[in-house]
């Protein structure tokens, strides 16, 4: 199990060189000189990790927490990324979660498309891992990127709502863009999520976890 490190930091809105990379050449007023994104911790795949665990900084510092994923590669083909969280900082994921999850597909000899609610990946009440995106690919060009947010985990009187949106590309040679949403159903304090395939190992990517200001 690989555990993300923690390199607490903020990016810099002159950082971006708006002139330089887009381009941008009139006055910009009213923008800060941090973003509202602070760096908490970063998972970088050694190649051989069964999960990815993020077991600090989860907490009441913020009330909203982003997890951007980049390059996420699997082990075998045709693998499903997935997630889940803790509320006893990762000795279990095991909460309850009601979810919604609908996709959009296109496949390279344009023979297949569609925008479709998917009724195998929701869960009514589940404990179990919840799909982010189905069928990934293990070639050496395929991977999943995307995000997902978490909102005020550390809140006692209210569920845990997630929304995430993440592009992969699918084993059978598909663009496949996930659309995942739901809650979930505790009132105890987030304080950990897990990261990893239904099967076989994560063998590349980074996971950056941030907080929001």
């Amino acid at each position: 199990m690989a555990t993300a490190s923690t390199s607490l930091s903020k990016i810099k809105a002159n950082s971006l060189n708006l002139a330089g990379t887009y381009g941008f050449s009139g006055t910009v007023s009213g923008l800060a000189d941090e973003t509202p994104l602070v760096l908490i911790s970063t998972f970088t795949s050694d190649g051989s990790d069964a999960t990815a665990s993020f077991t600090s900084g989860i907490d009441s510092t913020y009330k909203e927490y982003l997890f951007v994923f980049n390059n996420i590669h699997c082990e075998t083909n045709d693998k499903v990324f997935q997630f889940n969280v803790s509320i006893d900082g990762g000795s279990n994921y095991n909460v309850a979660k009601t979810t919604s999850f609908f996709e959009a597909y296109h496949n390279e000899g344009d023979s297949g498309t569609a925008l479709t609610y998917n009724t195998g990946t929701d869960l009514a009440q589940g404990t179990g891992f919840q799909t982010l995106l189905n069928g990934l690919g293990n070639g050496n060009d395929e991977s999943v990127s995307g995000i997902l947010k978490l909102f005020n985990p550390s809140s006692t009187t209210f569920v845990k709502h997630f929304i995430a949106t993440l592009q992969g590309y699918n084993h059978g040679d598909y663009s496949l863009n996930e659309f995942v949403a739901g809650y979930a159903n505790t009132t105890s304090a987030i304080n950990a999520v897990q990261f990893k395939m239904n099967s076989g190992e994560i063998q590349g990517g980074t996971i950056d976890l941030f907080g929001v200001v």
